[in-house]
């Protein structure tokens, strides 16, 4: 498997729009650095597997870019 066939369903991809995102978080924060516990707590997430829906603003992309690879994201259906 290359580069080129890993599929991302993280922030990378994000782009700021009018969408609704559905953040999962993936990961514990036991152990990270203080500024990404804040920024996941200030995401509205509380425990692994608790997802909330946000809209896709520039101070929730720029979080999500912060914590990448703690969370999940995907379009809100």
């Amino acid at each position: 498997m290359t580069m080129a066939d890993v599929q991302y369903t993280t922030a990378r991809d994000l782009k700021v729009s009018d969408a609704k995102l559905e953040i999962t978080q993936t990961k514990s924060v036991i152990g990270t650095k203080p500024k990404h516990r804040e920024t996941v707590r200030s995401l509205g997430l509380k425990r692994i597997g608790h997802t909330v829906v946000r809209d896709a603003d520039a101070v929730t992309v720029g979080m999500l870019n912060t914590v990448k690879h703690l969370v999940k994201v995907e379009e809100a259906k």
